[in-house]
């Protein structure tokens, strides 16, 4: 099947960068030839000069090149005059953004004062979503476009007054009511929702804007990027992306989960600038965005790589490839994971690969163990927990004594062909693992699919890349990137990262379980929802965190959601078991999913009334 949408791109197997309009931002461009541009976004109160202009001065130091900063209101907006020329008395030229939600007079205000200002569809003119079915007549539909355009226009005009560019910033988590009613949280209603004020801009001929469509959930913010192009394209529209996985999280999490999503749209060689969101100081994300970015232009004018065709896959609607089940690998068994040693904790991998280390009669048989294909011959053994790894499929063919259960056998993309389709399609016992040595092995290892989709062949498959990293944040970043991509599209019934630098074992596979859940393809942990902070928040959202994630981490398969604000809170949590959302100052609201259960709890009570909450609805066990 060959999907008819598949053009987000020029080409599948080949890296370039999307060509896109041009955008000046201040003293900057974005969009066009220009690099990937690197922000971060200020945590601070923004009636607080000197506190918000000395954390956009770590942000800057740092190399942020745009400092987006929250006004939530007209008070708050008129500041960014005095919080920009104490950036300016310091030294440094870098834009502003103000970033704005619920307020049209805050932006009004702001367009005069920074270089850019970020608005969120989802409640710039509407009411906050309340997850209710509203049903909008055609007649209704048209006039609600018509009140954004009343309120849009004026801003449009300031914009084009003082040279200020705008970005229309769709939030999964803020859709309006209007749209989930035709459309629900999907990224078609992203998509929807950016087009409604986008064609809006265009009709009054302003172009000078930047889009972006972020979730939490990456699966659908790949989708909706992807999906943002075609519908711009349709419409003769180019406009420059803006990539951010919202509410990421901290440290291993918050690294992984943003690569993962931004890193799939990179590797296609699309988004304008980006955003790493974490849970932790903003001049954090800085160095993390830029090594993001800087992996992507490493694969310029690679070697080329043969094209596949038919497109077998869509890459708008999750669909896994369909393998067959040999032992635990494929069919409808969870993704496995793959190691070159054994856990040391209680996530454990399926398989530990030995290589050629004598493996004895004597094993723990809480593991499944890969020996090559050499000692697999010269040992003897308890065969229902060791399996042999062959070089070759014609290796494997000539081997007198295989596995009768499982044979893994090494193959790459450029060794997939009819004749090796022929001797490999109908094998039971087979499982391939495909590596990539290509510079563009995101790419090399997409073609490998394409062909064996397209030739029905149903042997499980697991992804491996090889790796020489010495820091533990290079590993994380590219091979989140690498797999990231092939996962979200369905492809891979199993992960195995080897790295030949000095990270430890275990914190390889902790990366392995951490890219399958970012993908979305297997939860092994609690997964955390948890925002950045801005001017907006009013508690210690980095405490908090640690301290509920401290309490919770051993509650296997939960999502808890973690907001500073409820700007994105009730949506964003929409496929959250739980949420912790600041209400006011030191207050704290409570949710099960999208119900709200307890509303402005004090702050030094909310994270016992959290794990109250837990207990109370039958999600709790006891740490061991």
């Amino acid at each position: 099947m060959e999907t008819k949408r598949n053009n987000f791109i020029q080409n599948l197997f080949s890296y370039q960068r999307r060509f896109t309009k041009k955008v000046a931002v201040g003293n900057i461009k974005i969009g066009g030839n220009n690099p990937v541009c690197i922000q971060s976004m200020t945590s601070t109160n923004t009636l607080k000069t000197d506190e918000t202009v000395a954390q956009s001065l770590r942000i800057i130091r740092a190399g942020g090149e745009l400092v987006r900063i929250t006004a939530q209101g007209v008070r708050e907006a008129e500041n960014l005059e005095f919080i920009k020329k104490g950036i300016r008395d310091a030294g440094f030229s870098t834009p502003l953004a103000a970033d704005i939600h619920f307020n049209p007079k805050a932006a009004l205000t702001a367009a005069k004062l920074v270089e850019k200002v970020r608005i969120n569809p989802g409640n710039f003119v509407d009411k906050r979503a309340n997850f209710s079915k509203v049903d909008f007549t055609e007649a209704e539909y048209k006039a609600e476009i018509k009140k954004i355009e009343d309120k849009l226009v004026p801003l449009l005009k300031i914009c084009k007054q003082h040279k200020t560019a705008l970005r229309i910033g769709v939030n999964h988590g803020s859709l309006s009511g209007r749209i989930m009613s035709r459309y629900g949280d999907t990224p078609e209603g992203m998509v929807e929702s950016a087009m409604e004020f986008l064609r809006i801009c265009v009709h009054h001929d302003f172009q000078n804007i930047i889009l972006s469509l972020k979730s939490s959930n990456t699966r659908v913010m790949v989708q909706a990027n992807r999906l943002m192009i075609v519908r711009m394209e349709k419409e003769n529209m180019n406009f420059p992306l803006h990539l951010g996985v919202t509410e990421a999280g901290e440290g291993e999490d918050g690294r992984i989960k943003s690569a993962v999503g931004i890193g799939a749209l990179l590797a296609d060689g699309i988004g304008d600038t980006i955003r790493v969101s974490l849970t932790e100081p903003p001049e954090n994300e800085i160095p993390v965005a830029k090594k993001l970015a800087g992996y992507f232009t490493e694969r310029e004018n690679h070697p080329p790589i043969e094209p596949v065709f038919p497109i077998p896959i869509d890459f708008f609607d999750y669909q896994k490839y369909d393998t067959q089940s040999v032992v635990d690998i494929g069919g409808n068994n969870p993704t496995v994971v793959i190691s070159g040693a054994e856990s040391k904790n209680d996530i454990k991998p399926e398989y530990i690969y030995l290589g050629h280390k004598l493996v004895g009669k004597t094993l723990n048989t809480q593991h499944n163990y890969i020996i090559d294909e050499h000692a697999w011959e010269r040992q003897e053994f308890d065969t229902s927990h060791v399996f042999p790894l062959y070089s070759s499929v014609n290796n494997y063919l000539l081997s007198e004594r295989k596995s009768e259960m499982l044979n893994f056998i090494n193959v790459s993309n450029k060794d997939i062909n009819p004749g090796y389709l022929n001797k490999i399609s109908n094998r039971k016992d087979v499982v391939m693992i495909l590596e990539a040595s290509h510079p563009n092995g995101f790419a090399d290892q997409r073609a490998a699919f394409f062909k064996l989709m397209n030739a029905g062949c149903r042997v499980p498959v697991i992804i491996k890349r090889t790796y020489t990293e010495n820091t533990l944040e290079d590993l994380q970043l590219k091979s989140a990137s690498d797999f990231g991509g092939l996962f979200l599209d369905g492809m891979g019934d199993g992960i195995w990262i080897e790295n030949k630098g000095e990270i430890p074992h275990q914190d390889i596979i902790n990366t392995a379980f951490g890219i399958l859940q970012a993908s979305r393809v297997r939860f092994s942990k609690t997964e955390y929802i948890s925002c950045p902070g801005c001017g907006r928040t009013l508690f210690d959202l980095q405490k908090t965190t640690q301290e509920i994630r401290k309490r919770t981490s051993h509650l296997k398969n939960l999502k808890i959601g973690i907001m500073g604000c409820i700007v994105n809170g009730p949506g964003e949590m929409a496929d959250a078991d739980y949420g912790y959302v600041g209400a006011g100052p030191g207050k704290i609201t409570l949710y099960k999913s999208k119900k709200v259960i307890k509303k402005n709890i004090p702050e030094e009570h909310a994270v016992d009334e959290l794990i109250r909450l837990i207990k109370d609805c039958g999600d709790w066990v006891e740490s061991l």
